[in-house]
């Protein structure tokens, strides 16, 4: 089965907060202001934040096993 997460284009990303709402696992931070982190170890790849995203700046991709 393939694994999904979710990935933030952190050149693009401007803290707005909106996926940390969304996301069912708490695996999002803006730690230091500047962009939004993914937990790799918590996100289950559900994909509502990259959904949520207003720029589109979250993608998810296929995890490599």
């Amino acid at each position: 089965m393939l694994k999904r997460k979710a990935i933030v284009n952190t050149k693009e990303c401007v803290a707005c907060g909106c996926c940390i709402k969304v996301c069912p696992k708490n695996a999002i931070t803006i730690p230091r202001g500047i962009y939004a982190e993914i937990n790799k170890t918590q996100c289950v790849g559900c994909g509502k934040c990259a959904k949520e995203c207003p720029a589109s700046i979250i993608t998810l991709e296929v995890e490599d096993n």
